[in-house]
Parts: C-alpha cells; sequence; structure tokens
C-alpha cells in the first residue's frame, strides 16, 4: 500500500518537472509583439530589471520624502521619483509597443531593501538610503552602458549614443537606454557626494 500511495506523488513531481524545464525553454527563445517584430529572451530581462529598478526608486524616493530628516536628502528623494517617473513611463511606451510584459510588484531584492528602510528613521535612514542609491544607481548605469556607449572624457564628454542594432525592438530599448543614461549617472554622482558628506554608511548591500 505504501508505494502505490508514492507512485502519484513521483509522477506529479515528474510532470512538475518537466512544465518547468519546458517554461525554461520557452523562456530562452524570441517572441513576436505587435509589431510583428522578435523580442529575444534578453530583451524581455531587460524591460523587467530596469522596471523594477525605476519602481524601487519611485516608492523609495516617496518613503525618503516623508522619513528623512536631512534636507539634500528630501530634494535627492524629490528627484528621484520625478525623473524614475518619467523615465518609467518612457520604458513602457517602448514595451507597450513591443508587447513586452511589465512586472507588476517590485521583486523580493527591493522588497527587503524597503522593509529594511522603513524600519529605519532619522540620521541612519538617511545614511542607508543614499547608501542604496549609490549602490542601486551603479547596477543600474552598468546595465544601461551595455546598450549605450558615453563618452567620460575628452571634446565629446557626456554624449551618448546608442548600440547600434537592427533589430527594432533591439534599436528602441538601445535609444532609451541612452536618452536616460546621462540622467542616471547624474543621480549616482549626486547619491555618492551625499553620501560621503555623511562619513562611512553602516552597511552597504
Amino acid at each position: 500500500m505504501r508505494k502505490i500511495a508514492v507512485l502519484p506523488v513521483v509522477l506529479t513531481a515528474a510532470l512538475s518537472f518537466a512544465c518547468n524545464a519546458e517554461n525554461r525553454n520557452r523562456t530562452n527563445e524570441s517572441t513576436v509583439g505587435t509589431t510583428g517584430d522578435a523580442v529575444s529572451a534578453g530583451d524581455r530581462d531587460f524591460v523587467e530589471d530596469l522596471a523594477i529598478a525605476g519602481m524601487a526608486e519611485v516608492e523609495l524616493g516617496k518613503m525618503a520624502i516623508e522619513r528623512a530628516a536631512n534636507a539634500e536628502v528630501k530634494q535627492f528623494a524629490d528627484m528621484m521619483v520625478k525623473d524614475h517617473s518619467k523615465a518609467g513611463d518612457e520604458l513602457k511606451q517602448v514595451a507597450m509597443k513591443h508587447s513586452i510584459p511589465l512586472p507588476a510588484a517590485l521583486d523580493s531584492t527591493h522588497e527587503e531593501l524597503k522593509t529594511k528602510l522603513a524600519n529605519l528613521k532619522g540620521a541612519e535612514f538617511d545614511r542607508e538610503y543614499m547608501s542604496a542609491m549609490v549602490d542601486g544607481h551603479e547596477d543600474v548605469v552598468d546595465r544601461l552602458q551595455t546598450r549605450a556607449s558615453e563618452d567620460r572624457f575628452g571634446d565629446n564628454k557626456g554624449q551618448v549614443k546608442p548600440e547600434s542594432s537592427d533589430n527594432p525592438v533591439e534599436a528602441d530599448l538601445n535609444q532609451w537606454a541612452a536618452a536616460v543614461l546621462p540622467t542616471v549617472r547624474h543621480h549616482l554622482d549626486e547619491a555618492k557626494r551625499i553620501s560621503d558628506s555623511f562619513g562611512k554608511t553602516i552597511t552597504r548591500r
């Protein structure tokens, strides 16, 4: 009797594994958006990651406007809400154009950060928030630079160009990346400046 009872469980596990494997294979395949252009797994991942990062900046910015003790931190947070809301709306337009799904909520990493900051206040909140802003914007700059070329020095300093692509989906995403990179770079520079003004941060992610 015990062997018979185990059999359905084994079959269920096998079917579940097969379905998950099939889903993973689908994830690596290209899909076709409403415009008829191929949407790669890399393009979908880029949209998801950057959309989540943008949502996090807006939500954490709103929290900082209410909880921060330092006036510069409040001003920075206000800039986060305005700039990332705008960038998020522009990314949404590209995603909708090519039928790329957008995340409905933050991922677990950003939810944990949000919970952590919600339990802090005053100067401690300011230090940890600005430390998170440095880390987060470094990550976003790195992702954007995979799709846009940025001149950091010389006569063309500050000039940003999207990476060329024959794929219309990739080209649109690269164009978006090039448009927002200077703003995110400015955010990173400001986050570092304000964070450094507090001295060494308590912790880093």
